[in-house]
């Protein structure tokens, strides 16, 4: 009984507190993922997953049923990707908020400016400390590494999966700077969508416009579980962008590059196609605005099962 309350919490902190991809664009990274991984692989990652410290409640996803154990797993797998965000709940879970969120992982931003067309790349006065793409490389050698503890590949694991789908939403690699955001638009939270006079509460911004993007273009339908929902879109994204287009483009084990990628997006376009301030996108630029976001959720999928492969597959 104390699961099942704790996973209704969950699944209420989820809708209404997403960051990055929502929880739909990650699990769909991380299905996609899955396809790719050898068997071996999937074997050794949901052994680590099962292996996190308790106080992690990673492995509590792990839901008993007479589905088969193979959607069981992946089932496991595809909510650890969501696990960093779950762990951001302060209120009811402080200790484990304290213990394991890291808020400045979730992002790279590349401070950057426009002038009559021409982008400009602007140096930081400040040392990048800890962030989304020295996270990946550190996570990336952590579970390489045959002296570390189950614990602490779990967690990793789990950061990693999250952080791997986070740097290809493109305005987590941007910080656009501009007469307004002098210090950059924080991955375009601030830049608003909504009209002037809308309340604060109700106001939508172009960062959460990217993030929610896949349930914008394809609802769910009477609150469709995710096993009902997740599978057929991923499979339309696969079919559209096939794992073969991409074999000389997954860059395994370049972090950085991964990130440039992203800000190359964001500031080329992400601001363009008629994108105003407090207007809703227009349907040129949500039809566009699609496109990349399923173009990205599907090459972070195969990026992130082939690095898998080649930590676990062995």
């Amino acid at each position: 009984m104390k699961k099942l309350f704790f996973l209704i919490a969950i699944c209420l902190f989820i809708s209404s507190n997403s960051f990055a991809w929502d929880d739909t664009g990650h699990k769909l990274t991380t299905y996609i993922a899955w396809a790719q991984m050898t068997p071996q692989a999937r074997e050794k990652v949901f052994n680590l997953l099962m292996a996190a410290p308790e106080d992690s409640d990673l492995s509590v996803f792990y839901l008993q049923g007479s589905r088969s154990e193979e959607a069981k797993r992946l089932e496991l797998f595809m909510i650890a990707s969501t696990w960093a965000d779950i762990i951001r709940d302060n209120k009811n879970f402080k200790a484990r908020n304290k213990k394991y969120h890291h808020g400045n992982w979730h992002y790279l931003d590349t401070l950057w400016s426009e002038e009559n067309g021409k982008i400009s790349i602007i140096p930081k006065t400040e040392e990048e400390g800890e962030n989304a793409v020295e996270r990946l490389f550190a996570f990336d050698k952590l579970m390489k590494d045959a002296t570390k503890s189950d614990d602490d590949k779990a967690i990793a694991l789990a950061w990693f999966l999250h952080l791997g789908g986070d740097i290809h939403q493109p305005l987590h690699c941007s910080g656009r700077v501009t007469s307004w955001a002098a210090k950059g638009d924080q991955g375009g939270n601030l830049f608003t969508l909504s009209p002037k006079d809308t309340p604060r509460e109700k106001r939508e911004n172009l960062h959460w416009y990217w993030d929610s993007i896949i349930g914008r273009n394809i609802p769910r339908v009477n609150d469709a579980c995710d096993s009902d929902y997740l599978p057929k879109i991923a499979q339309e994204i696969v079919k559209k962008f096939p794992a073969s287009k991409y074999a000389n483009r997954l860059k395994i084990g370049k972090y950085d590059e991964w990130q440039k990628e992203g800000f190359e997006l964001a500031s080329k376009e992400v601001y363009k196609n008629g994108l105003k301030d407090f207007e809703m996108p227009n349907d040129k630029y949500k039809k566009r605005a699609y496109v990349i976001s399923q173009e990205q959720i599907a090459l972070a999928g195969y990026r992130m099962g082939q690095t898998l492969n080649e930590v676990f597959g062995k």
